[in-house]
């Protein structure tokens, strides 16, 4: 395992910000970290860095110690504002950061192109906009070819189609072995690019699963939408004992049991019907449902 945490608990005071969060992030694995404000997503991102500690538990980074040598050499780290000197190109400040690490500068090219900024590699970085610094971050993030990548709101201010383009590296780094723990509350995005969903509520983690199984143990309603022949809904929605929503589509709503049988009464309507689509609980409806429970 590239990450495992047991039992992390940390406080402050009398407030206990994460209470016994335990999980695992393997070589590969994109793991999404999902919570509400203050849910303690940060705070232990920070413990896993090695930039504070935990009041208790285990944590291995990478086999050693968080904040050891071995950990900050292979881990990589995207916070939501990403900072740079104004004053430099995004060439130089992408070559600085290379020299720190002991990396040819020549390698700023390619990592600027990598993420879309080679157009704007020789501008001054004050002249950037949000998403283009954080692309500059994500750069930056990947030199030296990460083992362990750990990403916070990574595509706020990033437009749909850099947001497409960010997911796409990320799905190349994992190909390649990198484990990526995330952190977003872009939850449309997350739903369909991560392997595994963990989601912490007051500081507790409540779930931690691949969506298909969270979907499973929530047992939320499903909806089977069904567009009918033209004149043909009414009739539709009367012989499965359904909602008619406009023109010519009927809604139905089941559990996951009964999915396999109201598929079979809308098949022996033959002709009647003209396609189906089964549309299942989304990640927000999961995220709502096990948050809900935390705080139970």
């Amino acid at each position: 395992m590239c990450l495992t945490l047991s039992h992390v608990t940390k406080r402050y005071d009398d407030h206990t910000v994460l209470d016994a969060v335990g999980f695992n992030v393997a070589a590969g694995e994109r793991v999404a970290l999902l919570g509400h404000n203050g849910a303690g997503k940060s705070t232990l991102m920070k413990i896993i860095l090695g930039l504070i500690a935990s009041d208790g538990g285990s944590i291995s980074v990478l086999g050693t110690e968080p904040g050891s040598h071995d950990a900050r050499t292979h881990t990589a780290y995207l916070p939501e504002n990403a900072s740079f000197h104004p004053a430099l190109t995004g060439l130089e400040q992408l070559g600085y950061y290379l020299r720190l690490r002991g990396e040819s500068p020549k390698q700023a090219t390619f990592l600027l192109d990598r993420v879309g900024l080679g157009p704007a590699a020789k501008r001054r970085i004050g002249t950037y906009s949000k998403g283009m610094r954080q692309r500059v971050g994500l750069a930056q993030a990947l030199i030296g070819q990460p083992k362990l990548l750990i990403l916070d709101e990574p595509t706020s201010g990033l437009d749909p189609v850099s947001r497409r383009e960010f997911y796409v590296i990320l799905d190349e780094l994992a190909a390649q072995g990198t484990a990526i723990l995330l952190s977003s509350h872009a939850l449309t995005e997350v739903e369909a690019r991560t392997d595994r969903i963990v989601i912490l509520s007051s500081g507790v983690m409540v779930a931690n699963d691949t969506l298909a199984n969270l979907r499973r143990r929530a047992s939320l309603p499903i909806r089977l939408q069904i567009s009918a022949q033209n004149g043909k809904a009414d009739e539709v929605a009367r012989k499965l004992s359904g909602q008619r929503s406009n023109g010519v589509m009927v809604d139905l709503v089941c559990n996951s049991q009964e999915k396999l049988a109201r598929l079979g009464d809308i098949s022996a309507l033959g002709s009647l019907v003209d396609d189906v689509d089964v549309i299942p609980p989304s990640l927000e409806d999961i995220y709502s449902h096990f948050s809900k429970r935390g705080n139970a």
